[in-house]
């Protein structure tokens, strides 16, 4: 139900139609995206992200592989922090990456249903590069919502397109 205003019971408002709609359906009964979306997506983010930062760090930056093979960690640095800087700007201005656009699912903060803060998208990209490397992800095939580590520390959840959010109560 609708968050009733005194002032608009006062003058004799109604709620409007879109926050009857809005207040329908709660948060947590939205679908969460499946392992075999978020899989696709990720691939596909790798494609068309990962891939040409890597391109241009091997060959444009260490002058090929040999190169890349002497400075791991410091090539290693120029991919992720430029990968982590795109898709956090990605998410920030449409809430999904372009792998997550393809297969209509997009990242939603828990408790409003929104966009996440960029603040919080951020953490979560950070934190999905830590969470890639220390296998933590194995964690979202043993749960039923799918959410990974990086998911739960940065309160947000990828869930479908499609699907309408509601904002938080005030």
């Amino acid at each position: 139900m609708a968050k009733v205003r005194f002032r608009d019971v006062k003058q004799g408002r109604r709620p409007s139609t879109e926050t009857k709609q809005r207040a329908k359906k709660p948060l947590h009964s939205i679908r969460n995206a499946t392992l075999k979306e978020r899989f696709k997506a990720f691939i596909t983010d790798s494609f068309m992200l990962l891939m040409p930062i890597m391109y241009i760090v091997f060959y444009l930056i260490f002058d090929g592989r040999e190169g890349f093979a002497a400075h791991k960690l410091l090539g290693w640095l120029y991919i992720l922090i430029p990968y982590v800087a795109i898709t956090t700007i990605f998410i920030v201005k449409t809430g999904q990456t372009p792998g997550m656009r393809a297969y209509e699912i997009r990242v939603v903060d828990i408790a409003s249903g929104e966009t996440p803060p960029a603040g919080a998208v951020l953490l979560r990209q950070i934190l999905a590069v830590w969470d890639f490397f220390l296998f933590t992800w194995v964690l979202q095939f043993f749960r039923k919502d799918h959410r990974t580590l990086h998911e739960m520390l940065s309160g947000t959840a990828l869930i479908h397109a499609s699907a309408p959010t509601q904002k938080a109560a005030r």
